[in-house]
């Protein structure tokens, strides 16, 4: 009947495994020990400096994957830069902790964003951009998909950065010295002073006391005053040390024109938690973000997702048919169950904040929050248009929608036992479920059993969020 279940899944899972590196099949091997293959158990460190860091979690391959999305997780001490850059895949940032200054190019026009918790910002493939965590005392955190669809295929995504120095090295340094000298209208000494500066890495301190330049000025500025300093750069009206490090020229939106320059018409972020619940009731809620609200999606083909469940409670189990679904534990603890189509337990496992976890199209599924605390799982979808799950219990499932003699025949029933069988949960998509949300001890044991695991993506998501690396 088309899927023969457990053993068609290894043979897709081997298929993928050929295509991988030796690292990757060793986690591929763990996670097969603990029967969780879909949940994506570790990052892989992406760039790392004193300021900051970027880690991520790989999308699963093969044909089960109708959009591979990865995960990026981006750390970034009071007072950096995450220098300016653009990239081969587009992202989506969503603040965890902290502020943010995202600064970005948006048909041709310099724009900058004010990010805040709970704030959403869609940065398309080939826009150049910056990040800034203009705090004196927060570190931030962001959590970022990255859509390899326009990508080189290079990697899972590349960087082109530019600004840069000996580390990392501008895209600019690959031009000869006379072109560059030529282009940039100064003179050769002043070239390579430039050119061979930079060596803090991709994400540096602003701080005078760390990396007193250009960028520390305008770091300090105010929103207003650090566009009109980059405008005097732009019109050719700053000093000699500002005009060396005008890229703004290479970038192509010098003309001369304010208005097209710092004319602001690009999309402005979006906050998920002052969004009101799609659904709400006594144990819990949940929202979605889709193209329809964010226009920016559109474009990406995109989505992005928050659940909040109450102590022992469960989203139904329920199917997505339009989308894959990429999922991160936000804070509490809780289960996720997964079933192949034939019908088999594919998933059940723990998880905690932290860990990363994928449900492919098609396949149903359930979370379930611990009895001890609220249960919060933030993710995206790989659509931008309404993803409408189809839930196959509750009030509002499916059985009711179809609630029909040829239903009750396919059971194998009558059809008063099918409706009193379907009418027995009043309530609809979040429901009670204390007997499904087993106490802590029960997974105490398990847990003993997977101590010598690898690190979790992420360890804590609280004020010290530390990375998934000892």
């Amino acid at each position: 009947m088309g899927y023969r279940g457990e053993k068609q899944w290894r043979k897709e899972r081997e298929r993928r495994e050929e295509e991988m590196e030796p690292e990757e099949e060793e986690e591929e091997e763990e996670s097969e020990s603990r029967k969780s293959w879909f949940l994506m158990p570790k990052s892989r460190p992406v760039m790392k400096t004193d300021a900051g860091e970027m880690r991520m979690v790989r999308s699963p391959g093969g044909r089960i994957v109708d959009k591979p999305l990865h995960m990026g997780f981006i750390t970034m001490e009071p007072q950096s830069l995450f220098i300016p850059q653009y990239l081969d895949s587009s992202l989506i940032l969503f603040v965890r902790t902290g502020e943010a200054r995202v600064g970005c190019i948006y048909k041709d026009e310099m724009v900058e964003r004010r990010l805040k918790i709970g704030d959403v910002y869609h940065i398309p493939a080939g826009s150049t951009f910056y990040i800034l965590n203009p705090g004196e005392g927060q570190r931030l955190h962001i959590i970022c998909t990255i859509d390899p669809s326009e990508s080189l295929n290079l990697d899972t995504f590349q960087s082109f950065f530019i600004g840069g120095g000996t580390h990392p090295t501008s895209v600019l340094a690959g031009f000869g010295p006379e072109t560059l000298s030529t282009a940039f209208n100064v003179s050769m000494s002043k070239l390579e002073e430039i050119m061979r500066g930079q060596q803090e890495g991709p994400i540096v301190h602003v701080t005078k006391s760390h990396a007193p330049s250009i960028w520390t000025k305008l770091s300090q500025l105010q929103e207003q005053d650090r566009l009109n300093q980059v405008k005097r750069m732009v019109l050719g009206e700053a000093d000699e040390e500002e005009k060396e490090w005008s890229w703004w020229k290479l970038l192509g939106i010098f003309s001369g024109n304010e208005r097209r320059i710092f004319g602001d018409k690009a999309p402005d972020s979006y906050n998920i938690y002052k969004r009101k619940a799609d659904f709400k009731n006594d144990y819990g809620w949940s929202v979605a973000v889709d193209g329809s609200v964010y226009k920016p999606f559109k474009h990406s083909g995109t989505g992005v997702y928050l659940v909040n469940l109450t102590a022992g409670s469960m989203m139904a189990p329920h199917v997505n048919p339009r989308a894959t679904e990429y999922g991160i534990v936000l804070r509490g603890t809780g289960r996720i169950q997964i079933v192949y189509p034939n019908g088999t337990l594919a998933m059940d496992v723990r998880v905690r904040e932290g860990d990363v976890f994928w449900v492919p199209r098609y396949f149903a599924f359930c979370q379930i929050a611990s009895r001890s605390s609220p249960f919060e799982f933030f993710g995206f979808t790989t659509t931008s248009d309404k993803n409408r799950p189809q839930f196959l219990v509750g009030a509002n499932s499916l059985l009711h929608t179809f609630n029909t003699p040829e239903l009750a025949a396919a059971f194998g029933v009558t059809e008063e036992r099918m409706r009193r069988f379907i009418n027995a949960q009043k309530e609809a998509v979040i429901l009670p479920s204390a007997s499904a949300a087993p106490p802590d001890e029960y997974w105490k044991e398990r847990e003993e059993k997977s101590e010598d695991e690898g690190p979790r993506v992420i360890r804590n998501f609280g004020d010290q969020m530390i990375m998934g690396f000892d």
